[in-house]
């Protein structure tokens, strides 16, 4: 069984102070026409202390941006480059969002309070700085299937409907709009380090690497790594670790992101920053997310490439305080840690104990053939030979080997699973838009922690962030 986040009481901790004269830039929150709390996470909000916050101030703090008592008395858009794409671009950072408070959770972590829609900053170019509700609703549907999952993600912790109609050119305008809140353990970006690379900011590097040492520690590299000791080169180890998994992570929930950009890459590994996203329908290593993803960059398939890719951008920002060999050395990592990975996270999915990485590798190939062979999604593959159950002729007598684990749970004997294919997510979305009828998407939502708590706690690789 999984359990639950810990409640916890109101702990502010804005130790991002230390960086904020150069990381980001003070800004001010959009003053909306209005503020009609959609969604609240509160399971998550105990987790930080503020689950008994009334809906009235949760819209004031969440809506208006009121100051939490105690933290940031004034949000902070955070600057950063990235590739695009694989294109460089020095021209972006936070335009139309900022983070807005720090506190710790149950377990003593570092918490940011991060928004998307909250209006323009000095770094929106030509955007309106707005997020649409659709796309709020989206990020919601996203994070709960994720989570529930295994995945390294973003918490949706608002949603916020603002009053104001946006126009889009993705999607039928005027649209309503909103802001959202997410909970992550940081929003430092590969793309941060970048940034200072380009300005050749040596000092800052090293107390940006120093920050996230101190407030997302890991373990040390193998004691063979060469300049373990060197704290570029530690953390260096520990993102690759953490980008390994997520790649993995995705691949056995079927997901595909869509915009795997490095200002989209978080050093913690946890997935953040959804836009164009799907899950499979089909295995299918072609599928893409983005209907702009004209070559298939980002394509399902190529997923762990393309964190490995970005982890190669970390270790060029890098090179800024550490000799190439380490951090290469560090790279060189990544393919045996994604395998490692996969096993893991694959038998966990499929309700089985592994049996090495060798052994778990054969029966992913044996599933993977499987699904390609049948035409099945992830979702219904899983949940149909779930601890080996209607398992038959070459995977059958692989999976004779493997001893069930975590069948016991009701989840596991409804017809159908859940899924997240788009279909569902616009009927989901034409419920609200049409009648603004709640009711289909806050089911959804718990039929999902019931998957999740069906699936229990997610194994966790060695660079996942500890308590500081």
């Amino acid at each position: 069984m999984r359990a639950e986040p810990q409640p916890a009481d109101y702990q502010p901790d804005t130790a991002i102070d230390a960086l904020a004269e150069w990381l980001g830039a003070p800004v001010a929150p959009a003053d909306f026409p209005e503020t009609r709390v959609r969604f609240r996470s509160d399971r998550w909000a105990a987790n930080v202390g503020l689950a008994d916050l009334s809906d009235e101030d949760w819209a004031q703090n969440f809506g208006r941006f009121v100051p939490l008592e105690g933290n940031m008395p004034r949000p902070l858009a955070l600057k950063y480059h990235g590739h695009q794409f694989r294109v460089y671009n020095p021209d972006i950072g936070d335009g139309r969002g900022f983070l807005y408070a720090q506190m710790r959770d149950a377990s003593g972590r570092l918490i940011d309070l991060g928004t998307k829609g909250s209006g323009q900053t000095p770094f929106s170019r030509a955007g309106d700085g707005r997020l649409t509700l659709k796309g709020a609703v989206r990020e919601i549907l996203a994070t709960e299937m994720l989570e529930a999952l295994g995945v390294n993600t973003s918490k949706t912790f608002s949603v916020v409907e603002t009053g104001e109609q946006l126009m889009r050119d993705d999607e039928p305008s005027p649209t309503r709009s909103a802001v959202m809140v997410r909970l992550s353990h940081s929003h430092i970006r590969i793309g941060t380090f970048q940034r200072l690379l380009a300005f050749e900011e040596t000092e800052q590097m090293e107390a940006l690497v120093g920050y996230c040492l101190e407030h997302f520690p890991g373990p040390m590299p193998p004691e063979d790594a060469p300049g373990r000791e060197a704290p570029a080169v530690m953390l260096m180890h520990q993102v690759v670790e953490r980008m390994a998994d997520l790649a993995a992570s995705y691949m056995v929930a079927g997901f595909v992101h869509g915009v795997l950009n490095t200002d989209n890459m978080n050093i913690t590994g946890e997935s953040f920053d959804y836009g164009p996203w799907r899950w499979l329908p089909t295995w299918d290593p072609s599928f893409t997310a983005a209907y702009f993803d004209h070559g298939g960059l980002y394509a399902f398939g190529r997923q762990p490439e393309a964190l490995h890719w970005n982890c190669g951008q970390l270790a060029v920002a890098l090179r800024l305080l550490a000799d190439s060999e380490p951090l290469i050395a560090a790279m060189n990592r990544f393919g045996p840690l994604y395998m490692e990975a996969i096993a893991r996270r694959w038998c966990w999915r499929l309700g089985v104990e592994p049996r090495g990485v060798e052994q778990d590798s054969t029966l992913v190939s044996a599933c993977e053939k499987a699904m390609r062979e049948g035409g099945q999604g992830p979702d219904v593959y899983f949940f149909t030979h779930r601890g080996g159950r209607n398992a038959t002729g070459e995977l059958g007598e692989i999976l004779g080997g493997y001893e069930p684990i975590g069948i016991a749970h009701e989840y596991w004997s409804d017809p159908t699973p859940q899924s997240m294919l788009i279909d569902e997510v616009e009927g989901l979305w034409s419920h609200i838009d049409r009648y603004d009828n709640w009711e289909p998407l806050h089911t959804k939502v718990e039929a999902l922690r019931l998957m999740g708590q069906a699936h229990g706690e997610p194994p966790e690789p060695r660079g996942h962030v500890q308590p500081d």
